[in-house]
């Protein structure tokens, strides 16, 4: 069947709230899981959501977190999430974040005790769709062996970068440090089909490309070998260290069973461009994009997702049992 963005979001919203979230918090957690079901991005989409539930059971997260935003110092903010998802804590970082770009050219941000387990562009692309350059990192609990190692310390860590243009919607991109993020890997163990040679190992550190493999007891590996290792580290770095986030290592959610995300950090760092470069910055970046495509590149980061959005204004199609499932779990 095919629903409407807006009728999606308000089951998934009842879903969440259904589950033990605040009505106020179910909305915008459901906000990042419907943008990504309509942009595509599927493994973070309704894939998503009995992680979502499967976690609420456990009791690994407050569902009612109210989030306290303090100012560290002039261009400093500093989150607890309180246990509650990270999109709550940046919902109401957001509005006094922007204003402390505009007035001193950049702020940052640093969240704590947070839970992110959706995608991490619809993080960023309201900023840029503000005008603002935006960047995030957040960590996760290990899943990668890097440098060598013998087992699992970092995260799959995932970066989302964006920033405006002129002549058409933000710019933006959203990658996992990892070869693959780890939903595709959920999503090929579910679907029963092997994943790339490269992807992960598995608990005796042997390539595999048998996803049960790498999920239990295997690990990741990182992209580009040690260059994405060393991206993942200073993620870590920036998303725990920096923000008093647990780093992925100390991850406690072994304890809850049934929990699937991670007690950890979000960094996120705002610049606006008119700062330095004038009212042009957004026509220059129109220019970079106008080379690129000059020089054959037929597709650039966002251009899919952009195309699967627009695609999903006449609605977005469910499987009649995932339609079913939603609807059982909203009546509770």
């Amino acid at each position: 069947m095919r629903l409407a963005v807006a009728a999606l979001h308000d089951l998934v919203a009842r879903v969440l709230t259904a589950s033990g979230l605040s009505e106020t918090n179910a909305a915008i957690v459901a906000h990042t899981v419907v943008a990504a079901e309509r942009d595509g991005t599927v493994s973070h989409g309704l894939f998503r959501l009995p992680g979502y539930l499967a976690t609420m059971r456990s009791g690994w997260v407050d569902g009612h977190a109210v989030p306290t935003i303090t100012q560290a110092a002039p261009a400093l903010l500093m989150a607890d999430a309180r246990n509650g998802f990270a999109q709550v804590a940046l919902a109401a970082a957001r509005e006094p974040l922007c204003t402390m770009a505009r007035d001193l050219g950049m702020a940052a941000l640093c969240t704590s005790n947070a839970h992110h387990f959706a995608a991490l562009w619809p993080d960023v692309e309201p900023f840029a769709e503000a005008g603002l350059i935006a960047l995030t990192v957040i960590n996760s609990r290990s899943r990668i062996v890097a440098f060598g190692g013998r087992r699992k310390v970092l995260g799959t860590n995932p970066i989302a970068f964006a920033c405006p243009r002129g002549d058409g919607p933000p710019m933006v991109w959203d990658q996992a440090t990892s070869v693959v993020a780890q939903g595709e890997v959920l999503r090929a163990r579910q679907a029963g089909h092997a994943v790339p040679q490269g992807v992960g190992v598995d608990v005796a550190g042997q390539p595999t490309v048998d996803p049960a493999a790498i999920l239990d007891g295997g690990a990741l590996l990182p992209f580009g070998g040690h260059k994405g290792a060393t991206i993942a580290l200073m993620i870590e770095v920036l998303a725990a260290g920096l923000t008093g986030g647990r780093f992925g290592f100390e991850d406690r959610s072994a304890d809850y069973p049934g929990a699937q995300t991670s007690n950890a950090g979000q960094f996120v760092l705002l610049i606006d461009p008119v700062r330095t470069a004038g009212a042009g910055f957004a026509g220059r970046v129109d220019a970079l994009v106008e080379a690129l495509r000059d020089a054959g590149s037929e597709r650039l980061p966002s251009d899919g997702r952009y195309a699967r959005r627009a695609a999903a204004m006449d609605g977005i199609e469910i499987a009649d049992d995932v339609y079913a499932a939603l609807l059982a779990a909203a009546a509770g």
